[in-house]
């Protein structure tokens, strides 16, 4: 697990960590909309990378407690994911501080490893 945030030293090294991952969670905290941007931008990096090309995604849309937080589409639109074809992916709401959204989030991605196991297609959102 990395935060983007103050990481910047390490982030060649991930890339390390990228063979025979079958699944991606990235959290994005939905009140700091300044990074967003750079948010999105280090999750498309990441996402294309050759290594991670069969990878679940699994996006925690965090601090949805707080005002002016972004919405889990806006997080959608913002990350790119309505266009993405042949990706299995999910954005859920979370306030990880009360454990709200984490477990569902996780249900989710449990639910579709276990069904890329048993050989069914992948179908993206």
């Amino acid at each position: 697990m990395w935060d983007v945030g103050g990481q910047e030293k390490l982030r060649p090294l991930w890339r390390h960590y990228f063979n025979n991952t079958d699944a991606l969670i990235y959290v994005v905290d939905c009140c700091d909309r300044d990074r967003v941007g750079k948010a999105a931008s280090e999750f498309k990096q990441i996402i294309e990378d050759p290594l991670m090309q069969h990878s679940v995604l699994l996006v925690y849309a965090n601090k949805q407690d707080l005002p002016r937080a972004l919405s889990p589409s806006e997080i959608v639109s913002a990350l790119g994911l309505q266009g993405m074809k042949g990706r299995r992916w999910h954005v859920q709401g979370a306030v990880a501080t009360r454990g709200e959204g984490l477990y569902e989030g996780m249900d989710w991605l449990s639910g579709v490893l276990k069904s890329l196991n048993r050989g069914v297609p992948v179908q993206s959102g």
